[in-house]
Formats: structure tokens, C-alpha cells, sequence
């Protein structure tokens, strides 16, 4: 009896090694191919637009992964980013006094890493009044906020994690215009820059806007969508982001800091 249970684990460790074998293998070639077509994509964008060289393999590879490792698409995305840059960020920045009403109404704040060093984002729906805003100064807010992620990225890390509250959300707050807008920088502009994004307190008045916005959502985004239960709020939050810096209004301990100030 003894022998028969050893040689069956035997066998199965045996069987499991292949299997981890053969899962090193195709991770091995899957990362060969993927540097292979960075290095093709680089040298087609940089005969069209030699500022190609200013970016990192780390991008590149950004773009090739929102278009499902396509060359040619992800070369027009990327190309196409290049030129709204030189447009809309010429000088490397938003300055704060073209976005100061956005920013006056924290909106959006900043603080704390999740338990992947991933840089945590709140934002508010309940204080945007797009009726007391300007449709550009929200573009260029959108822009500021997602240079000012991507400068809290601790090295390594390329993707952030973000939390929409919508508690007190109603049709005064409602902007389908500026919410398409905000999608389509951060499909087109930072791909593969969202990590997961936390709805939380969704009034069911926001699921006629949630109809109208999904569809415009590409496929890889909407997998990183979680509508969270206000009852099981907490404990679904923790389970990605530690106490110390889980936002104090969410159970944590970190109070919420205004993204101009953190």
C-alpha cells in the first residue's frame, strides 16, 4: 500500500515539474517575442517621429499590450500619442492656475500605496458640477491628474489603483461628455496605466449613465471594473490594500490628502 501511495506521488511530482517546465517555457518565449516586437515597434515609430527615442521599452511595451501585441495598431495608438503630447503637454506639465476651479473642488485625492506599491486614487463624482465647469479645463485636469499618478509610481510599478465614490452622486453631477472624454486619455494616452478601479457607493440613479459610458470601454479595462457592496466595503478594499494605507473614510488609517497637495 505504501508503495503504491509513493509511487503515485512520484508521479505527480514528477507530472507537476513538467508542467512548471513547460509554463517557464512558454513564459520564456512569450517575453523573447514581446522585447522582439518592442524592438520592431521602436524602429517603425522612430522613422515617423524620432522623439520615439525619449521613451522607454517600459511604454512601448504599454502600448503593445493595449492592443493585444498588434504592431501595427499599437504603432498608430502610439504615434498618435506622441503628437497630442507636443499638443497638449508642450512644456511637460499642467500649470495648476489653468485647472484652479477643478482643483479648488477636490475632486480627486491621493495617498498611500497598495500591498503592490501601486499608488491609490480617490475620486469624488459628487464634487464635479459640470454645469460650473469648463469642458477643457476638465480635459486638462484629467491630464494633470494622470501625470501626477504616474509620478508617484515607486520604480517598477506602472499601474496605479483608483477608488470612484460616488456616494451623494446625482443628474447635477452627471457628465457623460467629460466622463468619454476622461476615458478615452486614459485608453489612448496611458494604456495599461489603470490597475483596478473601485466603484463604491453607486446610487442605482448612476446605472443610466453606466449604460451610455460602458460600451465606449475596451475590453482589457472593463476586466479591472469591481462594483463594490457598501456592507462588504471594507473587507473587499483589504484585500489589496493594507490598514496603514487604506483611506481612513474606508475603514483605514490614512486620511485622504487633495492631489495638488500630495
Amino acid at each position: 500500500m505504501e508503495n503504491k501511495e509513493t509511487k503515485q506521488q512520484v508521479v505527480e511530482s514528477v507530472t507537476a515539474e513538467e508542467e512548471a517546465e513547460q509554463e517557464n517555457g512558454t513564459t520564456l518565449i512569450e517575453d523573447e517575442i514581446e522585447r522582439s516586437k518592442v524592438g520592431i515597434m521602436r524602429v517603425l515609430c522612430d522613422r515617423q517621429d524620432p522623439s520615439t527615442k525619449e521613451v522607454d521599452d517600459l511604454m512601448i511595451r504599454r502600448f503593445l499590450r493595449a492592443r493585444d501585441m498588434d504592431i501595427e495598431k499599437a504603432s498608430t495608438l502610439f504615434l498618435k500619442y506622441l503628437a497630442w503630447r507636443k499638443s497638449v503637454l508642450p512644456n511637460g506639465c499642467i500649470p495648476e492656475s489653468e485647472i484652479a476651479n477643478d482643483l479648488s473642488h477636490e475632486k480627486v485625492c491621493m495617498q498611500g500605496h497598495d500591498k503592490m506599491g501601486r499608488p491609490i486614487v480617490v475620486s469624488f463624482g459628487n464634487r464635479h458640477n459640470p454645469s460650473k465647469g469648463n469642458p477643457d479645463e476638465f480635459k486638462r485636469f484629467v491630464v494633470y491628474t494622470l501625470e501626477k499618478i504616474c509620478a508617484r509610481m515607486p520604480r517598477g510599478v506602472e499601474k496605479f489603483i483608483a477608488i470612484a465614490d460616488l456616494q451623494g452622486w446625482g443628474y447635477s453631477n452627471c457628465d457623460i461628455r467629460g466622463y468619454l472624454a476622461a476615458l478615452s486619455t486614459l485608453q489612448d494616452c496611458y494604456p495599461e496605466r489603470l490597475g483596478k478601479l473601485y466603484i463604491v457607493h453607486a446610487p442605482y440613479v448612476f446605472m443610466t449613465a453606466w449604460k451610455v459610458i460602458y460600451p465606449f470601454i475596451d475590453t482589457n479595462t472593463k476586466k479591472k471594473i469591481i462594483f463594490v457592496e457598501n456592507k462588504k466595503l471594507t473587507e473587499t478594499l483589504l484585500e489589496d490594500i493594507d490598514e496603514t494605507q487604506l483611506p481612513d473614510i474606508y475603514g483605514g488609517k490614512t486620511p485622504l490628502t487633495p492631489i495638488q497637495d500630495s
